[in-house]
């Protein structure tokens, strides 16, 4: 599967943005080793770097500046690939018959409505909340936290070390 880059339009950059993100989650959830690989090295193939120009390339076309269109980039990367890691690993052990830890929605709202009021009133209270929505619509919401606040970022000054 190869990832389609749009044409930058700056009256979508959002769209397509969170469409490129979501072809290269789905890419590594076919694939489950890829993200494990993109999470252990620099990218640097010509791919990988392929899909990277076109995400600066979008993220620049909406007007975000270089720097922060570059930890952006950055941040997305991490992101896509950590969650395909963590939902791979999921799926792998929900074919395990001895992987307790994988909890049903019900079970983990048990859990938290059973702890101390007093030290988690709120996980207690929010319990459904804090356990709602599938990976998918997780992870539309994360990205839309991530695209949405990048207009309203300033460049980021670059401290040494």
């Amino acid at each position: 599967m190869v990832i389609v880059l749009p044409t930058p339009d700056p009256a979508r950059w959002q769209q397509q943005i969170r469409d490129v993100c979501a072809q290269i989650r789905d890419q590594y959830l076919t694939y489950p080793g890829i993200s494990r690989a993109a999470l252990a090295m620099v990218p640097t193939n010509l791919e990988t770097l392929r899909v990277s120009e076109g995400i600066l390339s979008i993220l620049l076309a909406g007007g975000i500046e270089p720097q922060t269109a570059a930890w952006a980039m950055d941040a997305l990367s991490l992101y896509v690939a950590v969650y395909a890691l963590e939902t791979a690993m999921v799926q792998q052990r929900q074919r395990d018959q001895d992987a307790t830890w994988v909890l049903s929605q019900d079970e983990l709202i048990h859990r938290f409505s059973a702890l101390p009021d007093v030290t988690f009133p709120q996980t207690r209270r929010y319990a459904a909340e804090l356990t709602s929505g599938t990976g998918h619509e997780r992870f539309d919401f994360t990205l839309g936290l991530l695209i949405g606040n990048l207009a309203h970022q300033t460049t980021p000054v670059p401290t040494a070390s």
